[in-house]
């Protein structure tokens, strides 16, 4: 079930930047909303999956992935509609690259990239990537960053300051706020990213060790 849930959301996801593309205003405004709920179902199989005792590597892997695919979809889309650079999702992808390569060297020795089994080797590196204060703020920076570009991608077009997000975008404070949001989740992607390389690293030296110590 929680994995049919992911399969959802990534479609759904689909969807809704597809519409960002080719629909009118009041349409994209919606998508700002659904971008909320598409992203919130990522909570939603993870408690699921405990819930039905669906929890294992290979769940904890395709939750990964699903949230992959819909976060450099969206930073990929609003950099091809001219909103942000063209090296945030080049930056953002080769983030998660670097970042879920490192983490796969441990999945043979049942480590998961969260919980009490991970390649983390102190307290703040083991806050910054798995703590909930940090992935919670980290998501949410995220998901508003996402709404916020769909809105303003509906205030742009034609039409669109006559829709409720228009009239909120109007706000220099709204946009400001907005824009802050946006760079905050790209500083915080490299910011929870590099404690994995670094850890990581360590980690996968200190096991090559052990294995040319064993022959």
């Amino acid at each position: 079930m929680a994995n049919a849930i992911t399969v959802g959301r990534v479609i759904a996801g689909m969807i809704v930047i597809y519409l960002i593309f080719v629909a009118g205003p009041t349409v994209v405004e919606w998508c700002a909303l659904a971008i909320i709920v598409v992203i919130f179902l990522d909570a939603v199989d993870g408690w699921v999956a405990r819930a039905r005792h669906e929890t294992g590597q290979f769940g904890a892997i395709f939750d990964i992935v699903g949230d992959r695919i819909v976060e450099n979809a969206l930073w990929i889309a609003f950099a091809c509609l001219g909103m942000i650079p063209a090296w945030v999702p080049l930056l953002v992808m080769a983030r998660g690259f670097l970042v879920d390569g490192l983490r796969s060297a441990g999945y043979s020795e049942g480590m998961t990239p969260f919980g009490e089994h991970n390649m983390m080797r102190s307290k703040v590196t083991t806050w910054l990537t798995a703590g909930r204060f940090m992935r919670g703020l980290f998501g949410t920076a995220k998901v508003l960053a996402f709404a916020f570009l769909a809105g303003l991608r509906a205030y742009e077009l034609p039409g669109g300051h006559d829709t409720v997000v228009g009239w909120a975008y109007q706000w220099v404070a709204v946009r400001g706020f907005g824009w802050f949001l946006v760079w905050a989740a790209v500083v915080l992607t490299v910011v929870r990213g590099v404690p994995v390389v670094i850890d990581a690293m360590a980690y996968l030296r200190e096991r090559d060790a052990r294995e040319r110590a064993s022959v």
